[in-house]
């Protein structure tokens, strides 16, 4: 699992090996205390609140009066300011978020006390309670209802311009808003939990290029599901070449690790890494002449392969330099243990003499199965790997010149893979692999564990 520490924000993420298998690639375990910072980020620090409250449009107030007071009337009533908003959410197992949003709401008017006229502010305590359940899912998005809002209104302090109130204006006022602010507030809140809805799943449905290789196209799998102690989310990571179809992966369901305290857990699974990889690298087969500038690996090749062929073969005889051509055989398989990846590699090794007639001698055709070791690290919103040699196991495909026993080869065929090979590899992977921006939090400080 990974500690990633965003803007002061810690999360896990994981590397998943098949045992736990995650839905299409990638699930993730959202605390609620994270879900609390990204809805109160989109709804009231963005101002989201503040600007659907300002179109609020308030009845007029009026009191009739009676003996001992005169009638009262309040027009124009509008809001000028949310004031100490705050937003809190519980994760309601089987059902979804409970959303409650507490605030002062300043409003401002025109006070008509019998004849007096005169600017009216009031500040009402409101206390908005929301049950938010996700439904229809269809083609990575979810449709947001609200069940049960419930409004409370509070404690109201009114001030007129003359400093002067009657305790009938009170009356009149608390009353008013007391059976009006509920059915006025409750539906802009449900404008704006739709609207966040919306900002939301475009940082889970996303089609982010891979370099120029191809695209994965992140896309919510399944609708989000509740426990009392995360929201979980399944991503399908589609992986598609560029101008071709999609790498398929497999798609089992899984369990995820348990959050350990931490707001968010995000596992990769390792088929989906593995269809990355045959994205990223496709290195086209590489050839190379053993000349005195050549590589230091494959000149030493050039004398090992010297020393083994057949004192009698006149083919082998004259200036023509050994040729090497590399080629990536099959897919990369990255394989994920506890604290631990390698990629398994193959390649064909292709050595053989071109005469000045054009003919060609094929002294050896070698299989190479490489392992590599795997360093994982994210920058820039990505995760990127890195590799480095293990180890090497050289066979013998075929051989021209009766070549049979190849065992001094393979230092010299690790130095030329090491020299040739993996630097052109590890720029193939240097770009990265992009990661879904789940819920708009980026990715500053990682500490990966596999």
């Amino acid at each position: 699992m990974t500690l990633l520490k965003l803007f002061g924000i810690a999360f896990f993420c994981g590397l998943l090996s098949p045992s736990q298998e995650v839905l299409s690639g990638l699930s993730c375990a959202v605390s609620p205390g994270a879900m609390q910072n990204v809805l109160s980020d989109a709804i009231l620090q963005n101002g989201l609140l503040q600007q659907h409250l300002q179109g609020l449009v308030l009845p007029n107030i009026m009191g009739e009066g009676g003996l001992l007071s005169a009638p009262t009337s309040i027009t124009g009533l509008h809001l000028v300011k949310v004031r100490l908003p705050r937003l809190s959410v519980v994760l309601l197992p089987g059902i979804g978020i409970r959303l409650t949003i507490t605030a002062k709401l300043q409003l401002s008017g025109n006070c008509l006390v019998g004849l007096l006229s005169e600017l009216i502010d009031i500040l009402v305590d409101v206390k908005i309670t929301a049950n938010i359940k996700c439904t229809n899912f269809e083609s990575g998005t979810v449709q947001v209802i609200i069940e049960d809002c419930l409004c409370i209104v509070g404690a109201i302090k009114i001030k007129l311009l003359s400093g002067l109130l009657s305790l009938s204006v009170n009356e009149i006022v608390l009353n008013q808003l007391t059976s009006t602010l509920p059915g006025l507030l409750c539906p802009v809140v449900d404008i704006v939990i739709n609207l966040v809805n919306i900002q939301l799943l475009g940082t889970l449905n996303a089609v982010i290029p891979v370099g120029t290789a191809g695209t994965i196209h992140y896309q919510l799998a399944s609708l989000p599901f509740t426990s009392g102690l995360y929201l979980g989310l399944d991503l399908d990571g589609a992986v598609k070449q560029v101008g071709g179809s999609v790498i398929p992966h497999d798609s089992s369901p899984s369990v995820l690790p348990p959050l350990l305290e931490r707001p968010l857990l995000l596992g990769l699974r390792q088929s989906f890494l593995n269809a990355v990889l045959s994205l990223l690298i496709q290195i086209p087969p590489q050839t190379f002449t053993c000349t005195p500038e050549a590589f230091s690996g494959a000149s030493r090749l050039q004398e090992a392969i010297l020393t083994l062929v057949p004192a009698g073969c006149s083919a082998c005889q004259g200036t023509s330099p050994l040729n090497i051509k590399l080629t990536l055989s099959g897919n990369p398989i990255i394989l994920l243990e506890d604290k631990k990846a390698t990629v398994e590699l193959s390649v064909m090794i292709h050595l053989f003499i071109k005469h000045l007639d054009g003919s060609i001698l094929n002294l050896l055709l070698l299989k190479a199965d490489l392992d590599l070791n795997v360093q994982v690290s994210i920058a820039g919103g990505r995760l990127v790997l890195g590799l480095s040699l293990g180890s090497i196991s050289l066979s013998l495909e075929s051989s021209d010149v009766g070549i049979s026993d190849i065992s001094v080869l393979k230092p010299h065929c690790s130095s030329l893979l090491v020299e040739t090979l993996l630097p052109l590899i590890n720029v193939a992977l240097g770009i990265g692999i992009p990661l879904p921006n789940v819920l708009g939090i980026p990715l500053i400080k990682v500490d990966i564990q596999i």
